[in-house]
This record gives structure tokens, sequence and C-alpha cells, in this order.
């Protein structure tokens, strides 16, 4: 294999881990930082992997849906929690 042919294979390492972490993410419901953790790789990959252009925003899109789910589930515990009146030690 020439150096040619070596670059054009290239590595898809950021990409594939964040599209492991997004799917893993909605189907487990990983914590908060596996969605972040993807997000980031995912975007790193945009830049560093060109080839993997495809898989790279598969991984940003599904690490930004559950990532912005745990964002929705904590908003509506936070609300949950002020609104029972247990914030103000009431009732």
């Amino acid at each position: 294999m020439t150096s040619r042919n070596a670059s054009l294979t290239g590595r898809t390492t950021y990409a594939t881990a964040s599209f492991v972490l997004g799917i893993c993410s909605l189907i487990a419901g990983w914590i908060f930082i596996a969605p972040l953790v993807g997000l980031v790789l995912g975007v790193k990959s945009r830049g560093r992997e060109p080839q993997a252009r495809t898989m790279s925003g598969w991984g940003i899109a599904l690490n930004a849906i559950a990532l912005f789910g745990w964002i929705v589930v904590l908003i509506l515990i936070a609300g949950g929690y002020i609104l029972s009146g247990w914030w103000w030690g009431g009732m």
C-alpha cells in the first residue's frame, strides 16, 4: 500500500466513537457526560477526519438529541421540586 492509499483509507476513530456514544446514549439513557463527550468527539472529527463526515454528523445529531433530552429531564425535575413547595420548606 502506498502512502497515498493509506491517507485515503484514514482513521475514523473520533467519528466512530461519537457515533457509538450517540447510539448508546439514546438506547441506554447514559448520564449527561457521555453525550457531551460524544458531541465533542463528533465536532473534532469534522475537521480531522474528512472521510468520516457522515458518521460524525450522525454522531453529533444523536448526541445532541440525547443531551437535549437530559436537559429537559433536569428542567422538569427542578420545576417539580419548585412547584411542589419542597424548595421553600412548605406543606
